[in-house]
């Protein structure tokens, strides 16, 4: 059974002519309540009865044995894929997949952690076997079938678009991302990890607000400490009282990730979720241009200072493209606000308050 979430946001964007392209495969979205499930299934809550608290730690909030390269390089694990499906529209910059993968609860994370993974195969420039490559994981500690035994990976298909050529460059094609999103139910694919402690959430004080800024699958983390804190029935959700921002930039509606997900939680928490999307070819900025994801934060700038005063937390995860242009608008601010921008934003690293993770 598939239950599509909430109302996309892209029926509040202007209509568009589509070219032929290949169309947004929507992920199986199940209510609990339907009946027998299976790992490919992504569940919408917890099951009636059942709590997502057993493989928390103790208290919940320690992070003392956070779980760090169970699995390393020389030694990986093999899970299987269970499933991998297209979550863009047509129009989308590109293609991007959820993966979900079966570890049989051997690979256990945190969220905010990532999986590396070996792609097949040897590298033709020098013959050794490929690199691993890094993916923040995108799934609560639970998966997305909440038995603990799954994770997911979500991945943009790299390509090279020859112009002498008039198409995509196979020999330049991403071997990873390819690897990955061509992947089959069943598949086998070498993991290590999980690694990172940077983007953990700090759950000790409820009302800790975690304002999380992306751009395209910058996004993973965040699906998973919103999973945990709205969607889930975990120790940390029952007790949250803070308020979750997610700003999301992508070049238009139909490259948005999750979206379904993100208008479910804002329609059934809305004075702790908030939810703000950049896109770039469809919105303009305040002066006119492109709204890119540091106009979008700009435009909430005295709210997210006057927050980030009170102790909340500032993740930024994705391209690293992306941290100049937040940089500027920061010192731009931080200027009209008379404050030395060095000095603000060391005090945040040392609080624990400013997170980065980008690639």
């Amino acid at each position: 059974m598939i239950v599509l979430l909430g109302v996309s946001a892209c029926a509040f964007l202007p209509a568009r002519v589509r070219r032929a392209a290949p169309a947004r495969v929507y992920m199986d979205y199940m209510n609990p309540t339907a009946g027998a499930r299976s790992k490919g299934q992504i569940l919408t809550a917890s099951p009636e009865g059942a709590k997502q608290d057993f493989l928390e730690a103790s208290p919940y909030w320690d992070q003392s044995a956070v779980p760090v390269n169970t699995w390393k390089n020389k030694s990986p694990y093999t899970a299987k894929i269970v499933s991998c499906k297209r979550i863009v529209g047509p129009e989308a910059t590109g293609e991007t997949c959820h993966i979900i993968f079966d570890h049989k609860g051997e690979m256990p994370y945190w969220e905010g952690q990532s999986y590396g993974v070996l792609p097949p195969g040897t590298n033709p420039k020098n013959g050794k076997p490929h690199t691993v490559r890094l993916y923040s994981i995108a799934s609560s500690r639970y998966g997305d079938d909440m038995t603990g035994k799954t994770s997911s990976l979500c991945v943009r298909r790299a390509t090279y678009w020859d112009p002498e050529m008039g198409k995509d460059d196979p020999a330049k094609k991403g071997v990873c991302s390819n690897y990955l999103c061509d992947g089959k139910p069943g598949d086998d694919c070498k993991m290590t990890g999980p690694s990172g402690k940077v983007m953990l959430m700090p759950e000790e004080n409820p009302s800790t607000d975690y304002i999380m800024v992306a751009t395209g699958t910058g996004i993973a983390p965040y699906r998973g400490f919103i999973r945990r804190l709205f969607t889930e029935t975990t120790p940390a959700g029952e007790t949250y009282k803070g308020t979750a921002w997610l700003f999301l930039g992508v070049a238009n509606s139909d490259a948005l990730l999750y979206d379904e997900e993100w208008q479910a939680v804002l329609d059934k928490y809305p004075n702790n979720f908030k939810l703000d999307y950049a896109l770039s070819r469809e919105q303009t900025n305040s002066k006119g241009g492109k709204m890119y994801i540091q106009d979008k934060v700009e435009e909430y700038a005295d709210d997210i200072f006057k927050r980030l005063e009170n102790g909340a937390v500032m993740y930024f995860c994705g391209l690293k493209g992306m941290m100049p242009g937040i940089q500027e608008m920061l010192k731009d601010v931080c200027a009209k606000k008379s404050l030395d921008y060095d000095e603000f934003i060391a005090k945040l690293k040392k609080a624990g308050q400013w997170r980065v993770e980008v690639y």
